[in-house]
């Protein structure tokens, strides 16, 4: 237990900062979930449309540092990967 006045602070704004941050996790999590369901059901307008939504999402979580900029940017070039091959 924090014993100083500057540590249970420190303690208070932590558990808020890990609420936050799991909360925009999760919400990315929705957002990739759409896009998977769309592309496996073969939908690539729907999987498109879904991408575009999820894009600016993800970019502002991380800027946000809740995921890092390089998986974010993994997981939009995967998933883009798989839309691209539903066209073909």
């Amino acid at each position: 237990m924090a014993n100083s006045k500057q540590a249970r602070k420190r303690a208070r704004q932590a558990e808020n900062r890990r609420a936050l941050k799991s909360s925009q996790r999760s919400m990315v999590r929705t957002y990739i979930k759409r896009v998977v369901k769309a592309i496996s059901t073969g939908d690539h307008a729907k999987a498109m449309e879904e991408f575009k939504a999820m894009q600016p999402v993800v970019d502002r979580i991380a800027d946000k540092d809740v995921l890092s900029k390089k998986k974010a940017a993994r997981l939009k070039s995967r998933l883009n990967k798989r839309i691209k091959a539903l066209a073909a």
